[in-house]
């Protein structure tokens, strides 16, 4: 027979688990951005301007 504290020691670790995987996704989610992406905006335009074509 499944001894009934071993089963309750693995329904409080299973809890335990599943609180840490959610607070991390919570903390990763609403945390300062870690990321390194150069800004982006508005860039000038550096390049030939064509000819206009008669069609």
């Amino acid at each position: 027979m499944f001894p009934v504290k071993s089963l309750l020691q693995n329904i409080k670790n299973l809890g335990q688990q599943l609180i840490n995987y959610l607070s991390g996704a919570v903390s990763r989610i609403f945390s300062v951005r870690d990321d390194n992406y150069p800004a982006t905006g508005v860039q000038p335009f550096n390049g030939d301007i064509p000819k206009k074509q008669d069609f």
